[in-house]
């Protein structure tokens, strides 16, 4: 039986950005433009993208010319098929700004390959905050502080250090610093480790790099790395709006049902909510509903101020005409808050919508002016999940948001309530299998509405064989915890299969199972020399993270440095082995979202996904290798019921 080779893209972040299928179909586009016109150019995309479902109802041929032509004035120049992707995920993104997707967070859209003009001020406010917070990292020391007159923070951010740097300052112990390539001068290997660490740690914490990759930031593109550093930035500000962290919150609300609402606001809806709540207190009567034009004549920053801290309080703020000159002051009054100056009186004017966001995140950060007290407090920490579930629910949105759908997901069991988000995540893995016309796009007001997407979600879900006996649309509704774990996990799991799968043509299209991903990882680390195995995905042995050290060193010999790994004997060395673990994961191109705690505590299902992200990784860098034979040979012994047949060695447990 012939078997069908997956279509293998060069660039891996290029390929994580499509399914199997959707390469498919647009390499049967590329070669037949290809095949009319002896060679493809960027003049000839517009009347096929015309033509795709993705587009059809969006754009016509003059305006996808017009889009393309934004990021290369020569039309008639000749493009590879990366180009041609390249291309689609450039009209991709003005699709989804076209629509409105992008109005979900202030996590969409900031990181794509269209031409952009370099906000100044947003530039100089970005370099203050990595002048003040990494003045003291030993690396970087020697090349801050940054002139933001210059182009020296694109120059610094080619060698990949300094965006991981930023990384951990905005969420502390994402990255094992001991995984980053620090030395003076890095080679061009080194660089794009950096650049990958930095990405797949960038996914991990929330960032949407929807358009990037290694190549862009090596170049120092300066609109994409700001992008990337407006993001960092604000995960870093945002970080409290939510009421795991602050739960005094709840004296934003009424009643019970009104905390459920808070739950699922985006952080940025939650500071607006948190803003209006005390200018309400002091007598100011407009909405403020935004971060630019109700801000810009500085009024609602006096009175915030004034309600926050009347002891730093002058009549004056109120009193001058001047916007410009009522900024200064509100800036001045911040600043007896121990508010830094990262933005100017102009910025306010202006209305700077990032900036200003940071700026009333900093106020908040530091002076909340919240009660304690509140009836609510009780519910809010009833309400707070267990640190198993919490640990799932940040995987599986993460993971989520790591596909580039339309929606940005805040609060799993919240936003997926009404199944768009569901509907969107297996169309973006499963293309065709969902009937948007018997979807109801939100916002949702009807119950029954919410149900019918439920209900898709649970029929798609049975199609793929998951396992949902006596699930129906309404358990998604009602927002039962368990079983929405149990479908994103099926998901997950079937999804990563798929991704194995369409890499073993070599071995007849078999189907992937858990065995044989555990029988792969015993082999690659026998065949390297080291005795080390595991039985299954819950071996405790794994805890000391040996095993999976084992398995990347096979994977990529330098990658892990010996000298920093210890026994694991102590639960402080077991933490030390995961965190690296992870990093060096990451760094090698590993799409992971999951925390030391998983590997130590040796949770299944996290273990599973590891094993599985660095089986690909291999796979995918064999099959562009030139022995192929090699690869072949190593993944035909590997059977479809998941036993290993007589040509392959027996894992062997660790004694």
């Amino acid at each position: 039986m012939s078997s069908y080779q997956g279509v293998i893209v060069s660039d891996p972040w290029l390929q994580s950005q499509f399914t199997q299928v959707e390469l498919r179909t647009l390499k049967s586009k590329f070669i037949n433009v290809r095949t009319q016109h002896g060679r493809v150019t960027l003049g000839d995309l517009p009347p096929v993208f015309s033509k795709l479902k993705a587009f059809t109802e969006m754009f016509n041929e003059d305006e996808i010319k017009t889009v393309l032509g934004e990021s290369n004035s020569d039309m008639g120049e000749e493009i590879d098929f990366e180009g041609f992707l390249r291309a689609y995920l450039n009209l991709q993104t003005h699709a989804i700004e076209k629509s409105g997707g992008t109005k979900s967070s202030f996590l969409k859209a900031t990181t794509t390959t269209f031409h952009h003009a370099i906000n100044e001020s947003e530039k100089a406010s970005y370099v203050a905050h990595i002048n003040n917070y990494l003045a003291e990292d030993k690396f970087l020391k020697d090349f801050l502080p940054i002139d933001p007159a210059t182009d020296a923070l694109f120059d610094l951010a080619k060698n990949g250090v300094l965006l991981c740097k930023l990384i951990n300052v905005a969420v502390p112990g994402t990255i094992d610093e001991r995984a980053i390539n620090t030395k003076k001068v890095l080679n061009p290997w080194e660089r794009n480790e950096n650049h990958t660490l930095c990405l797949n740690s960038a996914k991990a914490i929330g960032c949407t790099v929807v358009n990037i990759g290694t190549q862009d930031l090596a170049e120092g593109r300066p609109h994409l790395i700001l992008g990337l550093i407006s993001q960092i930035i604000k995960i870093q500000v945002l970080a409290d709006l939510n009421l795991k962290k602050t739960p005094q919150l709840v004296e934003l609300v009424d009643d019970s049902q009104d905390v459920e609402e808070l739950l699922s606001l985006a952080p940025e809806k939650v500071l607006l909510k948190w803003m209006n709540f005390h200018l309400k207190k002091v007598g100011y009567e407009k909405q403020v509903t935004n971060f630019s034009t109700d801000l810009k004549d500085g009024e609602a920053y006096a009175y915030l101020l004034n309600a926050l801290a009347p002891e730093h309080s002058t009549p004056s703020t109120l009193d001058t005409s001047d916007p410009t000159e009522r900024a200064n002051m509100v800036l001045q009054q911040a600043e007896k808050l121990e508010c830094k100056r990262f933005l100017t009186p102009k910025d306010i004017v202006e209305g700077s919508p990032n900036l200003n966001l940071a700026f009333v995140a900093q106020i908040f950060h530091n002076r909340n002016g919240l009660s304690t007290e509140s009836k609510n407090m009780s519910y809010a920490e009833m309400m707070t999940d267990d640190v198993e579930t919490s640990r799932e629910e940040r995987c599986f949105r993460l993971w989520i948001n790591s596909l580039g759908i339309s929606t940005y997901v805040n609060n799993l069991f919240e936003d997926v309530r009404n199944g768009w988000v569901m509907l969107e995540v297996l169309d973006k893995l499963f293309p065709g299998t969902v009937n948007w016309k018997q979807a109801n796009k939100p916002p949702i007001k009807m119950p029954f509405k919410k149900v019918e997407n439920c209900n898709q979600v649970i029929n798609i879900g049975k199609d793929l064989n998951f396992s949902l006996v006596n699930v129906a649309g309404n358990d998604v509704v009602a927002g039962n915890k368990k079983l929405i774990v149990a479908f994103l996990w099926q998901l997950m799991r079937f999804s990563m299969l798929q991704l194995l799968k369409n890499l073993r043509s070599y071995s007849h299209g078999k189907e992937i199972t858990d065995a044989d991903i555990l029988n792969w990882a015993n082999n690659k680390v026998k065949k390297s020399g080291r005795t080390t195995q595991m039985e299954s995905f819950k071996d405790k042995s794994l805890s000391n993270g040996v095993f999976f050290l084992e398995l990347l060193t096979a994977v990529e010999p330098r990658v892990v440095d010996w000298n920093l790994v210890t026994k694991g004997e102590t639960d402080e060395d077991k933490k030390s082995n995961a965190t690296y673990i992870i990093s060096v994961a990451r760094k090698i191109g590993c799409s992971i979202f999951l925390l030391p705690e998983d590997v130590i505590e040796v949770n299944q299902k996290m273990i599973l996904t590891l094993t599985a992200s660095i089986m690909y990784f291999c796979l995918q860098q064999q099959g562009e290798g030139p022995d192929d034979n090699d690869l072949a040979s190593e993944v035909s012994r590997l059977s479809v019921d998941g036993s290993v047949s007589d040509a392959a060695p027996s894992p062997q447990a660790k004694d």
